[in-house]
């Protein structure tokens, strides 16, 4: 058993995980990984449509390349925080 000393600790540092996160469309986020990717992306997205030649197509896809190399980097930089438990099911 743990002693209370170890218990309170515990719960402790529980409470301060939960508070880095913030409820996000129902679900926790980390805000310092949110703030991160938000900003990747933004620069991202907006440095291919600012380089992106004046013809009236261009500037629409080359900012969504760089949407989706925004979207790739977040997630080789970004690891993901949730973990599943598989919990065998009764036949």
């Amino acid at each position: 058993m743990m002693d209370e000393g170890k218990m309170d600790g515990v719960m402790t540092l529980e409470k301060e995980k939960v508070n880095e996160n913030v409820e996000v469309w129902e679900d926790l986020v980390n805000i310092k990984s949110l703030v991160l990717s938000l900003l990747i992306c933004s620069f991202m997205t907006l440095g291919g449509y600012f380089i992106a030649p004046n013809e009236p197509p261009a500037p629409l896809f080359f900012g969504l390349i760089g949407a989706v190399i925004g979207f790739i980097i977040c997630s080789i930089l970004i690891k993901p925080k949730r973990m599943f438990h598989e919990a065998e099911s009764e036949e």
